[in-house]
């Protein structure tokens, strides 16, 4: 019987690059240095460029470049932000780490992402929010993103994109993040862009932004040792993960549309009655997770292990139900996310699966 014991194997896929990675490596050894160098400065233009954003600006993780986000925006005490309940808290990490206050959006029960037209309502209403922070999750991107970027707009609202699921996906040719002010991205190793550490990054066009987030990676800098920005941070992307993320991209759409073709293979093979799977596959989708929902999680969990198959939740918890918050969670009501935290369950779902590892997959759950 043939086992697939990882959502996401990273021995396999570094295996595949290992020499270019001992080189990129090698190359930021001898030279020297290895904070705020060439590596970064080539990484941050090219991954620019990639998506279609005149700049990028590298920092230490997902979860920092949307508090320096936030930070740039003007967002502070008390300020309200909406965002989602059911994608890990990130978001919410970030809003309290600025002194914000959360408000939760529910999601759409067929995207499971931000409905669109709560959002519109909110930002257009007549106390309209600090922020907006959009989550494209599991990699699929919010199908309502461009009517939500245009109330932003006229509301002058700032819009953040949460990128760090959906690396080069696109809707009307556009890539994530290039929607809203900013958009950000993480590149944890299990991402679809993933380095051999921490890192993230933020994407943003106009000078002023990018030079505001400039600052405030470095402790609000405008020149060394000299603060002039409040808010600052050290939150820096380092030369040894720029120059394997530099390694890295020029394949990152091939593994996209890899992942697609086993999202595919698992959506068209999986045909239990229990079992709901995602079905659109097209390029606004990156299959970062692959994500099921059935009613009955704990047993699909239970017999996938007995055949041999990983599989995780993302997310157990919605945001307002984390005790670590002390939100008051009868404040929040939403309902579609609150259903869909007991049912999500994720399969495994990586470019170096084989055709074979997928129909184990899709056998094991069709046999449950």
């Amino acid at each position: 019987m043939l086992r697939v014991d990882a959502i996401n194997d990273l021995r396999r896929h570094t295996a595949q690059l290992d020499s270019e990675l001992r080189d990129c490596v090698a190359r930021v050894i001898d030279s020297g240095w290895f904070i705020l160098g060439r590596e970064l400065e080539a990484f941050e233009g090219e991954f620019a460029r990639y998506c279609g954003a005149e700049h990028c600006i590298g920092v230490g993780n997902g979860t920092d470049a949307l508090e320096l986000a936030l930070r740039a925006c003007g967002v502070g005490q008390g300020g309200r932000v909406l965002t989602v309940a059911n994608a890990g808290a990130y978001g919410t990490t970030a809003i309290r780490a600025v002194g914000g206050e959360p408000v939760f959006i529910d999601v759409r029960d067929d995207t499971l992402l931000i409905d669109e037209t709560e959002a519109v309502r909110e930002i257009s209403s007549t106390n309209p929010p600090a922020a907006v922070i959009v989550t494209h999750l599991y990699g699929r991107m919010v199908p309502g993103i461009e009517a939500i970027a245009a109330a932003a707009r006229d509301a002058g609202v700032p819009l953040i994109e949460d990128c760090a699921q959906s690396h080069g996906a696109r809707i009307g040719g556009r890539r994530a993040g290039t929607f809203g002010d900013y958009g950000c991205f993480s590149f944890y190793p299990t991402k679809n862009l993933g380095a051999l550490g921490d890192g993230g990054a933020l994407i943003t066009s106009g000078t002023p932004r990018r030079d505001r987030v400039r600052m405030l990676r470095q402790y609000g800098w405008a020149g060394k040792y000299r603060i002039e920005l409040a808010g600052g941070r050290n939150s820096r992307l380092d030369e040894m993960q720029a120059a394997v993320l530099r390694t890295k991209l020029p394949r990152l759409d091939g593994w996209n549309e890899r992942r697609r073709e086993i999202a595919r293979q698992l959506g068209h093979g999986i045909r239990h009655p229990r079992v709901k799977c995602p079905q659109r596959f097209g390029e606004d989708y990156v299959a970062h997770l692959y994500v099921v929902r059935t009613a009955d999680r704990q047993s699909l969990q239970a017999h996938l292990r007995s055949r041999g198959i990983a599989s995780d939740v993302h997310y157990p918890l919605l945001d307002y139900q984390q005790p670590g918050f002390r939100i008051d969670a009868t404040r929040h009501r939403n309902p579609n996310a609150e259903k869909a935290c007991q049912e999500v369950l994720t399969l495994p779902c990586f470019p170096e699966m084989s055709d074979g590892e997928v129909s184990a997959v899709v056998d094991a759950v069709n046999s449950w």
